[in-house]
């Protein structure tokens, strides 16, 4: 039944439909400002800034244990992650990055979203962005199978042998993590020039998940200088893609400002490469398995 309303009532009615259509999706994001898989979705969530909201909560530090056998062999402590309680209950790994969806000022902890490629494509979805060129994910299928096929293949390539570097006790073994991941950093590069300019991972200038997979690690490969003594080359024609793909990524806004300070990271990071670092990625590489390879009771600390 057609029901008139007032001018006072319509005009309530309209604010409120109105608010409600401004009222952006919540959520408690669980993250470390250290670690390079949280990255991921904080690059997602500023991607989308002002299509989400969220509260940074710092759920995953680092606490010291004595060494007392001096197994480490530098005569430092271990070095163990704490974990919050919320991140625990959230999250059967107690991993981060950890999304928690707040709705009606409830955080709805079984509906956490976890792993660090998945909370890209999640928060690409919520986003739901009109404006394709701002898609993570591409709605042309082929182009979305494509970039996850290379969101995963970077993070085992690329990534992975990061820690492989940092966490091996033999020069043998960190030299061969480092050539595995030059080779995977190569075969990046090519695909680059596959698909145009090297301005992102499609081109152009568009951002996407395979971006956003590799860009915490490409960040943070400047630290190999500093504990090992080598670094990326710069004047390999194999790498020239992946140099000018590196160059347009850290320029833009919303990557810029999610930027750990290179000091700061560099302090953190000598936990691994002096061997006193205990986390599930370090455990697996001592092991003898990748970094994505972790086991949640094999590698727990």
């Amino acid at each position: 039944r057609y029901v008139e309303l007032s001018t006072s009532a319509a005009t309530r009615v309209l604010y409120w439909m109105s608010r409600r259509s401004r009222m952006l999706p919540k959520f408690r994001y669980l993250s470390a400002w250290f670690c390079p898989y949280a990255h991921r979705a904080t690059l997602a969530l500023e991607h989308h800034a002002g299509a989400i909201d969220y509260d940074w909560v710092e759920a995953l530090g680092w606490e010291q244990r004595k060494d007392e056998k001096n197994v480490t062999g530098t005569g430092k402590e271990w070095w163990y992650h704490w974990k919050a309680p919320e991140l625990t209950r959230a999250n059967p790994s107690g991993l981060v990055p950890t999304l928690i969806p707040i709705e009606d000022g409830i955080a709805l902890e079984e509906r956490s979203v976890y792993e660090s490629l998945i909370t890209i494509d999640f928060v690409d979805s919520i986003a739901n962005s009109s404006d394709e060129q701002r898609r993570l994910v591409p709605t042309d299928p082929f182009l979305a199978s494509k970039c996850r096929y290379w969101a995963e293949k970077v993070n085992r390539e690329c990534c992975s042998p990061y820690y492989g570097v940092l966490v091996k006790t033999d020069e043998e073994g960190q030299k061969e993590s480092f050539d595995q991941l030059v080779s995977g950093l190569k075969a990046f590069s090519r695909e680059l020039e596959k698909n145009g300019d090297a301005r992102g991972f499609l081109g152009g200038g568009r951002l996407t998940n395979t971006d956003f997979s590799l860009a915490p690690w490409a960040y943070r490969y400047y630290i190999f200088e500093k504990y090992r003594g080598y670094g990326i080359p710069k004047d390999d024609d194999e790498l020239a893609a992946y140099h000018v793909w590196h160059s347009h990524i850290f320029g833009v806004d919303s990557v810029k400002r999610t930027l750990p300070d290179k000091e700061r990271y560099q302090v953190h990071i000598g936990k691994y490469a002096d061997s006193s670092a205990r986390s599930k990625v370090a455990n697996a590489v001592r092991r003898g398995v990748s970094a994505h390879e972790i086991d949640d009771e094999k590698d727990t600390y």
